[in-house]
């Protein structure tokens, strides 16, 4: 038969018309690319913990994952930068005997004038209205009244997903307790009069107020086994909250290239994000540490913004440029909702290219409204095998295009091939015959990385020349492909020497 039907038998009898439909050659709808936010939940949460659950909204993140959890207060921030993802959770329990982190507000002095405490819990600002007279436990009472009401709305256009901790108070001194139980806890930061006189905010007269930072928080949980509850469902972008040596070890075996996502027995593909809290130092020292192409770690220090904020600030804006376009640039973008480090705590331009950048660690700079602004992106990966430095999977853009162009051809090879014959090169071949050779294979593959050109890939010529399709030696029933693809790059830099004349 020189029709390839499926459908429609062969020894028809019956007049006359008979139509079979075919779709595999209409299908062009893009594959979903989800994104997935692993965090803890709090038990007032009505998901169940290690089930994966769609997000339809910040609203919805709250009543599954708890009002003041880490989870609802990532996926706040995550779809105020994201608004057009599909985004699902992974909700987290506290690990069994896990301690909170704490920290506490004490109250000196009584006020002579009245105004407002700008305090700023977790980079939300929490005001605290102070009246004539007021001594140190009314204020620290007030203070107590204000964290727990977690009205506070730093972030005006971003949903109140509640402080991440709760608060007490006892004569002049407010004690907070993280929501969650575990090390994040100790991100959490307490200042007050953040954006200083400047802005209006000052603590008022004879008012003195001393804040021991959060910490004491120990023990986070597993995700072993959330992950493996994940199936073969994709989610292209993974932000975790957390950033332990543990749960990125889970993420590394989850993605890796032999027995994970990005295995050939897989292909499910998919890439991490966190962020850490730390000086240079210490940031390039962890990058080092990770060497994991599957990684993204975004490097900050004195943010009053948790790390699971900078996590989903910075997966959003780059999940929604790669979505349109893998092989764009993801450098400066920027969106709303995170805090700015003060100047004295932002990396300078060398640490940032000399330490950071070559250490596996992304790097980020701010406006001059204040914004934080995507610098560049990169994986963890900086060292081969055996120890030399590598950049094949230095910039985040390459793994995205990686996986684009992996994804076309399988589209092809699956609307083409699921269902034909194979035969030697030399084979007659009779027109519309459901028979392929490794030559036809090989027209296919040439015609299909041409139609990704210039966008994706580049030098289609030298790629035909170099690609190689042919039958496996030793068994009959299969194509072996050499794939010699160049990546289409990124414009980073821009050098011009000014060699400049003086008449």
């Amino acid at each position: 038969m020189s029709v390839p039907f499926n459908t429609t038998p062969s020894n028809l009898r019956t007049p006359l018309f008979f139509a079979e439909i075919d779709p595999s050659r209409a299908n062009t709808a893009p594959q979903a690319q989800r994104t997935l936010l692993i965090g803890q939940i709090t038990t007032a949460g009505a998901w169940t913990a290690n089930m994966p659950v769609r997000v339809p909204s910040p609203t919805a993140a709250i009543a599954g994952a708890g009002f003041g959890s880490i989870l609802a207060g990532m996926a706040a921030m995550y779809l105020l930068n994201d608004p057009a993802a599909d985004v699902h959770a992974l909700p987290i329990a506290d690990a069994a005997g896990a301690i909170a982190a704490t920290g506490t507000i004490v109250i000196t002095g009584s006020a002579t004038a009245a105004g407002t405490i700008a305090l700023y819990v977790a980079g939300v600002l929490v005001p605290v209205a102070v009246s004539i007279g007021d001594n140190p436990t009314v204020i620290a009472a007030n203070i107590a009244a204000a964290i727990n009401a977690s009205t506070g709305a730093a972030v005006t256009t971003m949903v109140n997903c509640g402080l991440p901790v709760t608060a007490s108070a006892a004569a002049d001194t407010v004690t907070l307790t993280a929501c969650n139980a575990g090390l994040l806890g100790n991100d959490i930061d307490i200042r007050v009069n953040f954006r200083g006189t400047a802005a209006g905010e000052a603590t008022p007269h004879w008012v003195a107020i001393g804040i021991n930072p959060m910490s004491g928080g120990a023990t986070n949980p597993a995700i072993t086994t959330a992950l493996a509850a994940l199936s073969d469902q994709a989610y292209d972008f993974i932000v975790v909250a957390a950033n332990d040596s543990a749960t990125l070890n889970a993420l590394q075996s989850f993605l890796s290239d032999t027995a994970g996502r990005w295995s050939p027995l897989q292909q499910i593909y998919g890439h991490a994000f966190t962020a850490l809290r730390a000086t240079a130092g210490a940031l390039a020292t962890a990058g080092l540490a990770r060497n994991d192409q599957h990684l993204t770690i975004e490097g900050f220090y004195g943010s009053p913004s948790p790390c699971w904020w900078w996590a989903c600030y910075f997966a959003a804006l780059e999940a929604a440029s790669l979505r349109n376009d893998p092989a764009q640039p993801v450098q400066f973008l920027s969106g709303q909702g995170l805090l700015a480090p003060p100047s004295q705590s932002r990396f300078p331009l060398t640490v940032r290219n000399t330490t950071l950048l070559y250490s596996g660690i992304s790097t980020w700079t701010v406006d001059a409204s204040g914004a934080v602004v995507v610098e560049n992106t990169i994986t963890t990966y900086v060292t081969n095998a055996q120890g030399s430095p590598d950049n094949s999977y230095l910039e985040l853009e390459t793994m995205f295009t990686l996986v684009h162009v992996i994804r076309a051809l399988k589209g092809v090879v699956q609307a083409k091939y699921s269902r034909v014959k194979l035969a030697a090169d030399g084979t007659r071949l009779l027109p519309n015959s459901n028979v392929v050779t490794p030559t036809t294979i090989k027209a296919d593959i040439i015609a299909q990385y041409r139609s990704m050109e210039p966008d994706y890939v580049q030098q289609s010529d030298l790629f035909a020349q170099n690609l190689i399709v042919e039958k496996n030696a030793t068994n009959p029933n299969r194509v072996d492909v050499l794939w010699p693809g160049t990546l289409t790059d990124q414009l980073r830099t821009f050098a011009t020497l000014f060699q400049f004349r003086l008449q």
